[in-house]
């Protein structure tokens, strides 16, 4: 199975465009009309670059309010369809996109829209050139696959065929299964695009919020499958109109592009799971996307630790805040300048010698999860085009592949503790119990234009399931929220990004990351720090809105913690201050089974946190 991308989901000019498609491994392009039309390059000249980087042109597109025109607008619309067939000649293109029109003077009539595709089919068939027509979900008179499919029976040329788009077809309906009964050679193109659930006019949700393959609520996996049994056996093409990612590196998007059609394919069964590997250059192979079956993920069995890079301002603050919370200093790496601090299961590395963005920032720059088999998450993660990470170290010192996540945080794979091997012991113990046992989550703040692509990341490289999701109104713009874990919740990790781009005026914290420790006892951990104090209108809320047992209400307000409940149990939460300009502490405890992570409360503490650092600098 091919793959193929439309200019239009990327950035740049098209030469950019072909070269991020190129260098993400896929097949072919679909050519977007307006970004061959802004080209410096003729169409002959981006015919040679096409072929040059191994590229295909899969689908022209596209060609608007070509059936049921009015007779005397037919005649323009035959003279502007011989124009684009004489430059798809040019460019090399033998497939042209033709969809619904949605002109006001259109005629409801399918025998004379299937009248005049079939002349429009006759006019390319003469130069050996295809059309597929597809069904826009805002088309005039013909905005279902059906009604497409009708006037294709009827219009009976061989050069005639659908186009069906995931898109167009789901955002109307999920019942998309009579697709499987299509005659597959009818089905000259598949355009895929996932897309959140949104209740708008489907032309701007079209327009500005579609997403790749499994970032989005649409039902990818049942739609292609559907396709593919029908006998579909041209490329999986991705079609995304997306704000943000006609913003961003085009050549990260392009392999986040990749990676979503990998994910799907392995979500798929038949021809799409057909395995294949196809080189890349003298020394180097590559997984070929949608044929090659991805190995499953393994378990995960929870962090194994969380490494944080700290500097001379920020490595004693951290110090001092590990040792009141009862860690030890239990360990010094042998060859790098890296603390082992533990607590119950919780495992926290120091990292000395990492570069920083910034002096006087911490960033939690690294994380271990313990896989049931290691080898097994790195080849899934590489199959995903998530390579492994070039890492110094000693032959005598553990091996522990690592992978980057889109926000550049280092991911390991582990199972079991030989890679303590690593650290010379200190000979320090614990010597205070302060409740911390374990640690709950891991809450990373993504760049703007990497939201979509991290959890795409989470949910296929390392086999994570969606938790809770949604957005709030923060102190300084809304902020969209998704967490995501592993089926027994050993590993959970939140993501947030703000909706809008904020400006350096903005006084927040930038790309906010947390490290959640789990207490078994909330009152005994806050005797030993220092926590960000709440306001109290909200503890005045907080009574008006709950029924708490008097009891467990003055616990809240006396310890100064936040409070949150679900259908399973209760939570408290603690917050430390800034450590430098981006990282805190969390400290958690569950009652009763709750599930969440008191996501509700996140405008609360932002607003707490900017208060405290603004005390701090006076």
């Amino acid at each position: 199975m091919r793959t193929s991308i439309a200019t239009v989901c990327l950035s740049g000019t098209l030469e950019d465009r072909l070269d991020a498609a190129a260098a993400a491994g896929f097949d072919g392009v679909e050519i977007f009309e307006n970004d061959l039309v802004a080209s410096v390059s003729s169409p002959e000249a981006i015919r040679l670059r096409v072929a040059d980087l191994g590229l295909t042109i899969g689908l022209y597109q596209p060609f608007r309010d070509a059936e049921g025109a009015p007779p005397e607008r037919f005649a323009t619309v035959e003279r502007r369809f011989r124009a684009k067939l004489g430059l798809m000649a040019r460019l090399g293109a033998d497939t042209v996109l033709i969809c619904s029109s949605v002109a006001p003077d259109t005629i409801d009539d399918d025998a004379l829209a299937a009248a005049q595709l079939r002349r429009l089919a006759e006019m390319a068939n003469e130069r050996g050139m295809r059309i597929a027509y597809e069904a826009l979900a805002w088309g005039r008179f013909v905005a279902t696959w059906e009604h497409s499919w009708e006037i294709v029976r009827r219009a009976e040329h061989p050069a005639l065929g659908l186009c069906l788009d995931s898109f167009h077809v789901l955002s109307r309906t999920d019942a998309y299964g009579k697709i499987a009964g299509l005659p597959g050679d009818r089905i000259f193109f598949l355009q895929l695009a996932d897309a959140p659930r949104l209740d708008m006019d489907v032309l701007q949700w079209s327009r500005h919020h579609r997403l790749f393959p499994l970032q989005g609520r649409l039902d990818l996996t049942g739609f292609t499958q559907a396709v593919l049994d029908a006998g579909y056996r041209g490329p999986l093409s991705l079609e995304v109109f997306n704000d943000v990612f006609r913003q961003a590196d085009p050549h990260r998007t392009a392999v986040d592009a990749r990676r979503s059609l990998i994910a799907l394919a392995g979500t798929l069964t038949g021809p799409a799971g057909q395995s294949e590997t196809r080189p890349t250059g003298p020394h180097e192979t590559r997984p070929a996307g949608p044929r090659g079956t991805l190995t499953p993920a393994p378990a995960l069995d929870g962090i194994a630790f969380v490494e944080l890079g700290v500097d001379a301002e920020t490595g004693p603050q951290l110090d001092n805040l590990l040792r009141a919370l009862g860690f030890a200093h239990t360990g010094q790496h042998r060859s790098k300048a890296v603390q082992l601090w533990e607590q119950g299961s919780a495992r926290i590395l120091l990292n000395s010698g990492a570069p920083r963005p910034a002096e006087g920032e911490a960033a939690i720059r690294a994380f271990a999860l313990e896989s049931t088999d290691p080898a097994a998450s790195a080849g899934r993660a590489a199959e995903l085009l998530a390579q492994p990470l070039p890492r110094r170290r000693r032959q005598s010192e553990a091996d522990l592949t690592a992978v980057s996540a889109p926000d550049g945080t280092e991911i390991f794979f582990c199972r079991g503790d030989y890679w303590l091997d690593d650290f010379l012991p200190t000979g320090e113990t614990r010597t205070r119990e302060t409740g911390i046992t374990a640690i709950d989550h891991l809450s990373l703040a993504q760049p703007f234009d990497r939201y979509d692509e991290a959890a795409l990341f989470y949910r296929s490289v390392l086999g994570l399931t969606d938790d809770e999701a949604g957005e709030f109104a923060a102190p300084f713009g809304l902020v969209r929220t998704l967490a995501v874990r592993d089926a027994n919740r050993r590993v959970r990790l939140a993501l947030s990004v703000p909706l809008l781009r904020r400006g350096d005026w903005a006084p927040a914290v930038p790309h906010p990351q947390s490290l959640t420790l789990l207490t078994d006892d909330l009152a005994r951990t806050a005797a030993a720090l220092e926590t960000v104090p709440v306001p109290g209108n909200y503890y005045d809320d907080l009574d008006a809105r709950t029924d708490l047992p008097p009891e467990l209400r003055d616990t809240v307000r006396k310890l100064g913690a936040l409070y949150d409940s679900d259908e399973h149990g209760q939570y408290l939460q603690l917050f430390t201050p800034v450590l430098g300009h981006r990282v805190f502490i969390e400290i958690v405890q569950r009652i009763g089974g709750y599930r969440g992570y008191g996501f509700a409360n996140d405008p609360v503490r932002m607003a707490a946190h900017r208060a405290q650092r603004l005390v701090s600098r006076a």
